[in-house]
């Protein structure tokens, strides 16, 4: 994880880093559904856990991060809070939308609403434009992902139901909003200072602050896993807090500090895509045709999108 650290990153690189980390999450939702179903933890737990658990294992590989011969760069203290405050309203606020208004109402007004949302931020601070093309891509990218999501499954998505409650709408466009959030400010920072904080540090310590945000949350809601599948608990804490969180997350903050900040919410659209993948490999959800459709329609449009970014760096 030491290349990371570079303030340099290639616009390609960063791309591949960002695409990477959406693949990570989108295994984190088989994961999640899975501990919801054995370990009797609910969201508000599994997100403080996750947080935790992420927090440690970045905390533990920190001598492996530091660059050679050349200290790395330390985040603000604002930056840190402004990351830790963001990522709790991103994953807490989704969960509670999924349990409001179900899964694929939820996965389609964050996922859909945040490009928008980003973009506005990027052209408002940094005067970011995506032209023609990337509108294109943005609104082709939208579409694939509402047959994506919507075709999951005859009841308006997989795990979901057809309805849309206003509090689970609300809930949404609140995760939506911490995810703008977190990604404008890295763009942000990046382009004002002309480098990049060390990923695996802000990260780490963005988690920090997000554990503690959730802990009070956690223990009205019941922080202890049952005792009766603590293994198999334990084995998918561990993972969900090493791949989807520390790793995917350390990636995506050093692809976000070189890439659009609407180029990097758009191409974060890849995780529901990988979600519906292992949601057919590890949970038996059957693929529809919709659902191949909506991953055709996703990819060809991220795709281009990556095109145009490359083009105008």
């Amino acid at each position: 994880m030491s290349s990371l650290h570079s303030s340099a990153l290639p616009a390609r690189r960063g791309l591949l880093y960002v695409a990477l980390a959406a693949t990570a999450w989108g295994t984190a939702g088989a994961a999640a559904a899975l501990l919801f179903r054995h370990s009797g933890l609910g969201p508000l737990a599994l997100t403080f856990w996750r947080s935790v658990g992420g927090a440690a294992v970045l905390l533990a590989l920190r001598p492996f991060t530091r660059r050679a011969g050349r200290p790395a760069a330390r985040p603000a203290a604002g930056r840190i809070l402004l990351n830790g405050l963001g990522l709790t309203l991103f994953q807490s606020a989704y969960f509670l939308a999924v349990r409001h208004t179900g899964l694929a109402v939820a996965t389609v007004v964050t996922l859909g609403s945040a490009p928008v949302l980003v973009a506005l931020g990027g052209r408002l601070l940094m005067g970011e434009r995506l032209g023609r093309a990337g509108l294109a891509a943005v609104a082709g990218a939208l579409l694939g992902l509402g047959v994506l999501v919507l075709g999951g499954s005859g009841d308006g998505g997989p795990g979901g139901s057809g309805g849309a409650e206003p509090a689970g709408l609300a809930w949404a466009l609140a995760s939506a909003a911490g995810y703008a959030a977190i990604t404008v400010a890295t763009r942000h920072r990046a382009a004002r200072t002309g480098a990049a904080d060390d990923p695996a540090a802000t990260t780490l310590w963005s988690f920090a602050v997000c554990a503690v945000c959730l802990f009070p949350f956690a223990l009205a809601e019941g922080p202890l896993p049952a005792a009766g599948s603590l293994p198999s608990t334990l084995l998918l804490l561990g993972y969900l807090a090493t791949v989807p969180t520390a790793l995917a997350y350390a990636l995506y903050f050093a692809g976000a500090a070189v890439i659009r900040a609407a180029t990097a919410s758009v191409v974060a659209l890849i995780e529901p895509l990988s979600a519906t993948v292992f949601a057919a490999a590890v949970l038996d959800e059957p693929l529809t045709p919709a659902a191949l459709l909506g991953t055709a329609v996703l990819l060809l449009s991220v795709t281009a999108l990556a095109r145009t970014e490359l083009r105008a760096h």
